[in-house]
């Protein structure tokens, strides 16, 4: 088993926005980037009763994201998914060398 560092946040909360849940739900998100690890692969969650599984959670540069991880996070391009994330938060600057935690999930 790979060593991990202790959850900041509860899984609960990987996927909470009503359009990423919707997009999850459709199938066009299958990846949630976050700053802390929210979950360990091989853990579920619910989302409106479908049962999705955490399939596995990798370290990542943000200046290493192409189109297809934003992609996957549901955005059809990373230009977007960058503008959004800045407007979502406010102060924020995108720093290609931060590191964030990509959560991949699957239906279960």
């Amino acid at each position: 088993m790979t060593d991990y560092p202790e959850k900041t946040c509860e899984i609960v909360n990987l996927v909470k926005h009503p359009k990423l849940v919707e997009a999850t739900l459709a199938g066009r998100k299958t990846q949630q980037r976050r700053d802390g690890v929210y979950a360990y692969p091989d853990e579920t969650f619910d989302l409106e009763g479908v049962t999705f599984k955490v399939t596995s959670l990798e370290r990542q540069r943000l200046g290493d994201m192409t189109d297809t991880d934003a992609q996957a996070e549901g955005y059809p391009s990373l230009e977007m998914y960058k503008n959004l994330i800045l407007r979502m938060h406010a102060g924020m600057t995108w720093n290609e060398d931060d590191l964030v935690w990509v959560h991949s999930f699957e239906k279960a």
